[in-house]
């Protein structure tokens, strides 16, 4: 399978900085991992939008994928309760 290219919106970092450290470091690796497999095992589909989230613990990722151009976009990571809004 061919390696996307991952693109991370800055509003991303803004929202990793008041996450723990710990719940980080554990996000950073789930988006890196997204550049090989950008459709993972427990990843779905939203409703509505050509966007796509998966989970790490109580966070969301959500991403955009443009297969013609082979990018993921990470557009937005939150608390499950929020991230959606």
């Amino acid at each position: 399978m061919a390696r996307y290219k991952l693109v991370v919106r800055r509003s991303v970092a803004k929202d990793l900085r008041s996450l723990p450290q710990a719940d980080v470091a554990r996000i950073l690796v789930r988006i890196e991992a997204l550049q090989m497999d950008p459709r993972p095992p427990g990843c779905e589909k939203l409703s509505g939008l050509e966007r796509y989230r998966i989970r790490q613990g109580v966070y969301r990722i959500l991403y955009e994928i443009a297969d013609e151009v082979l990018t993921v976009v990470v557009v937005k990571v939150g608390h499950r309760r929020e991230v959606y809004r």
